[in-house]
C-alpha cells in the first residue's frame, strides 16, 4: 500500500503532500489543477520514465518521495532488501527519485533510491509491477493485445493452471535444445564423420611412434652429449691431469691433489702450537678428499664416453619422428600426450553420434508426447475459466450500465503451438442486444473499454474461483471516459466495491464516481509571482460540507449553487452503504 507522496518541482506543483491509504481515496481537481502531475509523480516512484520536461519551469530538478508499506513476507520486500534497502520493522520503505531539469547545474539525469541505497530504475519496477496496477488511456491499449488477454484469463485460471503452464513452458524450452543439437547432428553428420577419421589417423599416429613421457628432453640431452663426445673427452681428460696430474709425466708436483696434500701435511705440522691452524689442516684434508673424488668420476667419465655414431643416428631417427608429431599435434610430446587423449574422447563422442541421434530422437518424441498431454490440460482449463471469467464480467457490466452487454472468451486453436500452450484467446465484447461479437481491440468504444477494464479487474480480484492475485493497489486515470448518468454512478460503486480488499486510487472528472470515495482529495492551483503553482496547501483532503461544495462544482461548475449542493450531498447519502 501506498501511505504517501512528496512532490517538489514537478509540472505545475511547487509542493505537495497527498496522505493516501485504505480503501478508495478519489482525486478531483478543476482541469488544469495539476491531478495529472501527481500521477506522473506516482509513475516516477513506480519505476517509469523519467523526462526533464516535467520539471518546474526555473527549478534545477524534481523530487518525488514515497513511503510504502510492504507486507510480510511479500516478493516486493525480499525483492527490496535484496537491493540493499533499508526496510522499517514494520514493512515500511520510503522512495525516492529525482529528476534533473537539463540545465548546466542539473544535467536531466534520474536517480532513484530505494530505503536509502541507490539503485537502478529498473528495480523500482521490479517491485512496483508486485505492488501497483495502474489502468489509464495506454493501458486500455494494452488490454486489445491477444498476449494480454491470454495472461488475463491464465491468471483467473488458477494456481493449479499456473503450475501445468510452468511445466509446460519448461518441457517446451527443453523440446527446443533437444531439436536444435538433433538437427545440429545430422546436418553435420558429413563435417563430423570427417572429423572422427582425421582423429583416427592422429591417434594411429601417436600409438605407431609411441611417445613416452619426457622422453623428448631426454633424447635431447643425449644427442647434445654423443655429437660432443671428443670435445667432452678432453675437458674431462684436461680436468683430471690438473687434479691428479699426469701419470706419464716425470713431474706431478703440479696437481691440484700433490699440492692441497702439501698444505695440509704442513698445517697439521704447526697445528699442536695453535688450534687455529689445526682446524684448517682438518678442512685441508676434507678438500682433499672432495678432490680425490672429483678425479675419481672424471676418470670413470673418459673411460665410458664413447663415440658412439651408430647410436647417434638412432638418437637423431627417433628425435625426427618424436618432431612429426610435435609439429602436428602439439609443441613437445607433453602436449601431444594431452592432445591424444582429448581425441580418444572425442573419437567416442563422435563414434556414438548415430546412437546419440536416435537418443535424441527418442527423447524428443517423448516431450512432444508430454507438450501435447500439458497443452491438453491447457486448454480444457481454460475454456472452463474463459466461461466463468465471461459470466463474471458479464455481471459486472450489467451493473455499468451495460446491460445489454455481455463479454465472451473465446479458446480456440492456435495457428502453431508454443510456450504458452496451444490456444489462442481473444476476448470478444458484444456491446448491445442484438450486436455480432466483436474483438475489444475492433468493436469497443473508449467508454466500453474503460468499463470492460473496469469489470474485468473486478471479477479477476473478486469472482469466485478466481486465481489472480490482487495487487496492493489499483490507480485507475479517467477509468470514467465516455461515461455519464447512471453508468458512472455504477462505476463508483464498482470501485468501491474493488476497494473493499485493496487500495484503489482514482483520478476522475465525475462526481458520481467521487461520491464513493472513502477518501476525497482535491488539487486546485494558486498563482505566486504571477505564475500558476500547486502549493503545500493546495492539495487537501474534503469531508463534510467542503466534500460536498467540491462534488457541487463537479456536477454543475458552481459550488455555490443550491440545487447542485443538493444534488451532492444526495450522491453522498445514496453511496454510504453500497
Amino acid at each position: 500500500m501506498i501511505d504517501e507522496i512528496r512532490i517538489d518541482d514537478l509540472g505545475v506543483i511547487g509542493r505537495a503532500h497527498v496522505r493516501l491509504g485504505p480503501g478508495l481515496t478519489v482525486l478531483t481537481g478543476e482541469t488544469g489543477a495539476g491531478k495529472t502531475m501527481v500521477l506522473t509523480a506516482l509513475g516516477l516512484l513506480l519505476g517509469g520514465r523519467a523526462d526533464p520536461a516535467t520539471v518546474r519551469t526555473g527549478a534545477t530538478g524534481a523530487a518525488v518521495e514515497g513511503r510504502v508499506l510492504l507486507p510480510a513476507g511479500s516478493p516486493a520486500l525480499e525483492r527490496a532488501r535484496d537491493a540493499g534497502a533499508d526496510v522499517d520493522d514494520d514493512g515500511t520503505l520510503v522512495v525516492l527519485r529525482t529528476v534533473g531539469a537539463g540545465t548546466a547545474e542539473a544535467t536531466g539525469r534520474s536517480r532513484a533510491y530505494l530505503g536509502g541505497r541507490s539503485v537502478p530504475q529498473g528495480v523500482l519496477a521490479e517491485i512496483a509491477e508486485e505492488l501497483v496496477t495502474v489502468h489509464g488511456q495506454a493501458d486500455q491499449m494494452r488490454l486489445r493485445s491477444a498476449a494480454r488477454q491470454r495472461a488475463a484469463l491464465d491468471a483467473f485460471a488458477g494456481p493449479a493452471h499456473a503450475a501445468v503452464l510452468a511445466e509446460h513452458a519448461a518441457t517446451w524450452a527443453e523440446r527446443g535444445r533437444v531439436q536444435s543439437e538433433l538437427e545440429d547432428r545430422v546436418t553435420r553428420a558429413r563435417e563430423l564423420a570427417r572429423e572422427a577419421e582425421l582423429l583416427r589417423l592422429g591417434l594411429a599416429e601417436v600409438e605407431r611412434v609411441d611417445p613416452q613421457p619426457g622422453e623428448d628432453l631426454a633424447l635431447a640431452a643425449e644427442a647434445e652429449r654423443l655429437g660432443n663426445a671428443e670435445d667432452l673427452r678432453a675437458a674431462a681428460a684436461g680436468a683430471h691431469v690438473a687434479l691428479v696430474g699426469d701419470e706419464d709425466a716425470a713431474d706431478v708436483g703440479a696437481a691440484a691433489t700433490v699440492l692441497v696434500e702439501e698444505a695440509r701435511r704442513s698445517l697439521e705440522q704447526a697445528g699442536h702450537h695453535d688450534r687455529a691452524l689445526a682446524d684448517l689442516a682438518a678442512r685441508a684434508a676434507e678438500v682433499g678428499y672432495l678432490l680425490a673424488d672429483v678425479a675419481a668420476e672424471l676418470s670413470a667419465y673418459v673411460q665410458d664416453l664413447q663415440a658412439d655414431p651408430a647410436r647417434l643416428d638412432a638418437v637423431q631417427r627417433r628425435r625426427a619422428e618424436l618432431t612429426g608429431l610435435t609439429r602436428s599435434y602439439g609443441e613437445d610430446v607433453a602436449a601431444v600426450l594431452e592432445w591424444s587423449q582429448g581425441a580418444s574422447l572425442r573419437l567416442l563422442d563422435l563414434d556414438g553420434g548415430e546412437g546419440r541421434v536416435a537418443e535424441l530422437t527418442a527423447r524428443r518424441d517423448a516431450l512432444d508426447d508430454a507438450l501435447r498431454r500439458t497443452a491438453a490440460t491447457i486448454t480444457a482449463t481454460r475454456v472452463d475459466a474463459a466461461r466463468r471469467l465471461g459470466l463474471a464480467v458479464t455481471e459486472e457490466l450489467a451493473s455499468l450500465a451495460m446491460g445489454g452487454a455481455h463479454l465472451e472468451v473465446a479458446v480456440r486453436p492456435a495457428d502453431e503451438p508454443g510456450a504458452h500452450g496451444a490456444d489462442h484467446v481473444e476476448m470478444l465484447l458484444v456491446p448491445h442486444a442484438g450486436a455480432p461479437a466483436r474483438p475489444l481491440g475492433k468493436g469497443a468504444s473508449g467508454g466500453e473499454l474503460s468499463r470492460v477494464m473496469l469489470a474485468l479487474e473486478v471479477a479477476l480480484a473478486t469472482a469466485q474461483g478466481s486465481g489472480a492475485l490482487t495487487p496492493g493497489t489499483f490507480v485507475f486515470d479517467e477509468v470514467d471516459a465516455g461515461v455519464g448518468g447512471r453508468a458512472a454512478t455504477q462505476v463508483g460503486e464498482r470501485l468501491a466495491r474493488l476497494a473493499r480488499g485493496t487500495q484503489v486510487l482514482v483520478v476522475t472528472h465525475l462526481a458520481q464516481v467521487a461520491a464513493f470515495g472513502d477518501r476525497h482529495l482535491v488539487v486546485t492551483k494558486s498563482v505566486a509571482d504571477g505564475v500558476d503553482v500547486v502549493t503545500e496547501s493546495d492539495v487537501r483532503e474534503v469531508d463534510g460540507e467542503a466534500r460536498v461544495r467540491e462534488l457541487a462544482r463537479m456536477l454543475s461548475g458552481q459550488d455555490d449553487s443550491a440545487t447542485a449542493r443538493a444534488h451532492a450531498a444526495e450522491l453522498l447519502a445514496q453511496s454510504v452503504g453500497r
